[in-house]
């Protein structure tokens, strides 16, 4: 399963295949993770400083964060995509195609002068989690879905 967090400053990721709770999370941030809660991470009970430090400890890779630099990112189911805008303009697109009950991402692509920002995981994220939530299996097939989702 992939998740991600955001809150206006940050996103943050998760990956439970990698996770194997070394539990350096909950005790760096207790407020921020909690295994018992749903969602367990709440962005909104730490600040920024402390969460990224946190991830940092994360010994399995299953945490990262990234600053989301103002940009917004929607899910356009219509449209077969997720979109990243920045002041109303888009800035990047990620594609998939629906076969019954896979949906591929075929096309990973964020305007070069945004590039390093983590947009484009953000971008991937967003299609995984509503593929994930409408118990889709996820093929990752541009080159980049495939880096960021390990598959």
């Amino acid at each position: 399963m992939h998740r991600s967090y955001e809150d206006k400053d940050i996103t943050v990721f998760w990956d439970s295949d990698k996770c194997f709770h070394a539990r350096r999370c909950v005790t760096g941030c207790p407020g921020v993770f909690d295994f018992e809660r749903r969602p367990w991470i709440d962005l909104g009970k730490g600040n920024t400083a402390d969460i990224w430090q946190t991830i940092e400890t994360c010994p399995s890779g299953a945490l990262s964060v990234t600053y989301n630099h103002d940009v917004s990112i929607e899910f356009d189911e219509e449209g077969h995509c997720s979109r990243a805008f920045l002041n109303g303009e888009q800035i990047g697109e990620c594609d998939y195609l629906e076969s019954g009950e896979r949906w591929s991402i075929v096309h990973t692509e964020v305007d070069p002068e945004f590039g390093g920002k983590g947009i484009a995981k953000r971008l991937v994220y967003k299609v995984t989690e509503a593929a994930e939530r409408r118990k889709k299996e996820v093929n990752p097939i541009c080159s980049y879905a495939v880096k960021v989702l390990g598959k």
